[in-house]
């Protein structure tokens, strides 16, 4: 059978299939069906809301899936234990999130003029947020008294009528400014994971093809925001352009067919290329290419 493989259905859906792509595995997605297509044929996909992927991973409807650490923190809560009890293994860690590369946080924010400014102000407050087991053991751990609501959505329009605060999700904080909300604390920061039942990772085969989705996805991140450059130098000026260059290591010298040349490339930060390459140039480098990177495999 296929590796069945959970895909969060949502914000993250489109980072999620980009994401895939980079790694070399091209996701079509219906607007009307739950069962996307996959140009790998021992991967099964299925559409999943992120906040239900832990459960159904650690159920073992799902062999692996993709959502965030905020909603696995969720599930252990529910089901009061670790990730490893609920029947979750965490694979890979994936730094991407709806806009960007990078984490999410959950904050607590109240209204602009809020006489509020630390989480024990909200002593005998409503807070409105669909995190509701995380933010519980948040103000637990502070021993501050609270009503935890579940919001079903546009939580940011609640304070204050129907809340005094919200904890809510954000990666710019603009919607938050928009509504006139203004952040007191971080209740707890997330990134996306690969997670997998505990049971599939017992199957060798499944082991394998989840490890190996795990080295693709991370060498896709790894690669973003970075470019290659390939060059050809003159041996006398090789050790002036080696000084211009940053690399992951080192950058890779090959001799050519003339004795007098050699052939350099290497990995660097797309936005050092534009004035890195007129210092090359400067430096007897010719022939310079800067290509794309798919895949940064460390």
């Amino acid at each position: 059978m296929p590796l069945q493989l959970g895909l969060p259905k949502g914000s993250l859906q489109d980072a999620t299939v980009q994401l895939l792509a980079r790694a070399g595995f091209h996701v079509y997605a219906s607007a009307r069906s739950y069962y996307p297509s996959i140009d790998d044929p021992e991967i099964a996909c299925l559409l999943i809301r992120a906040q239900e992927m832990a459960r159904y991973v650690g159920d073992g409807v799902l062999d692996a899936g993709l959502t965030g650490q905020d909603w696995i923190a969720e599930h252990a809560a529910s089901r009061n234990g670790t990730d490893r009890a609920t029947g979750i293994v965490p694979v890979a860690d994936l730094i991407y999130a709806k806009q960007s590369f990078g984490r999410v946080r959950w904050v607590l924010a109240v209204p602009d003029d809020s006489p509020c400014r630390t989480p024990q102000d909200l002593g005998g407050c409503t807070i409105a947020t669909e995190l509701v087991r995380v933010t519980s053991a948040y103000f637990a751990r502070l021993d501050v008294p609270v009503n935890v609501e579940f919001s079903w959505g546009a939580t940011e329009v609640k304070p204050p009528v129907l809340a005094d605060a919200i904890v809510e999700v954000t990666e710019t904080g603009s919607s938050l400014r928009a509504n006139r909300l203004r952040v007191i604390d971080t209740v707890m920061e997330s990134n996306t994971q690969l997670i997998a039942n505990a049971r599939a990772l017992e199957d060798p085969w499944k082991a394998t093809k989840i490890a190996n989705l795990a080295l693709l996805l991370r060498a896709a991140i790894e690669a973003h925001g970075r470019v290659g450059l390939m060059m050809n130098v003159p041996r006398p000026d090789l050790a002036g352009v080696l000084a211009l260059l940053p690399a992951l290591q080192q950058p890779t010298v090959s001799a050519l067919s003339d004795a007098g040349w050699v052939a350099v490339n290497t990995v660097i930060e797309e936005r050092a290329a534009r004035e890195l390459i007129p210092r090359l140039k400067a430096a007897r480098a010719q022939g310079i290419v800067e290509y794309p990177l798919n895949k940064v495999v460390l």
